[in-house]
Order: C-alpha cells, then structure tokens, then sequence
C-alpha cells in the first residue's frame, strides 16, 4: 500500500504561482511514476504532468512552460511549481503514483488539493 500526501493547494489571483507537493509513503518501490492529474466539475481527470523515477518528464501542452514537476527521491516527494496561472488552470489538483514491481503496476491517488485561479 502506498499513501499520498498533498499540500499548497489554494486560492491566487491569475497571473500568480503555487507550489503543490505530494509525499508518498509506503511500499513506493525504486520504479515508479509519479505525477499531477485535475479535474473540475462535470469532467473528466485529465493529466497535467508525470515525472518518472529516472527524471523524465512529460506534460499536457496546457501547461507547457508555465508548469514545472520535480521530484525529490530520498524523500518520495514530488513538487509542482505552478507559474503564469490561468483561471482555466481552476481544478481538484491530484497526486498519482504509480508503483512497477516486475510486471505488476498499481496505482494510487492523493485525496486532492483545490487550486483556484481568480481573474
């Protein structure tokens, strides 16, 4: 079992930054990816960026060059710098981690942190 802590969720006026961090804890594994998914309502989650345990990195054109994740493996934690915001980036931001052991992969989420982006 993994668990998923989120914080630095919150309310910023467009044109503003927040800084997200979710630390796993658990059986976390030495191969994972790990990475920020949000949804609002009425829609379904939609992937923002992915970091996996090498470093590589892959985000939605959205928010290419105004997002940046990072990820911290002493401590299991990952950070996304959020910059420029848009009222569109408005979401239920949440952490995922998806944990490979051999051939098995499984999946686990944060219980998601609000981002409100005001005009």
């Amino acid at each position: 079992q993994v668990q998923l802590v989120e914080s630095g969720g919150g309310l910023v006026q467009a044109g503003g930054s927040l800084r997200l961090s979710c630390a796993a804890s658990g059986s976390t594994s030495a191969i994972n990816v790990m990475g920020w998914y949000r949804q609002v309502p009425g829609k379904q989650r939609e992937l923002v960026t992915t970091i996996i345990s090498n470093g590589d990195t892959n985000y939605a054109d959205s928010v290419k060059g105004r997002f940046t994740i990072s990820r911290d493996n002493a401590k299991n934690t990952i950070y996304l710098q959020m910059n420029s915001l848009k009222p569109e980036d408005t979401a239920v931001y949440y952490c995922s981690i998806t944990v490979i052991l051999g051939r098995s992969a499984n999946n686990y989420w944060g219980q998601g942190t609000q981002v409100t982006v005001s005009s």
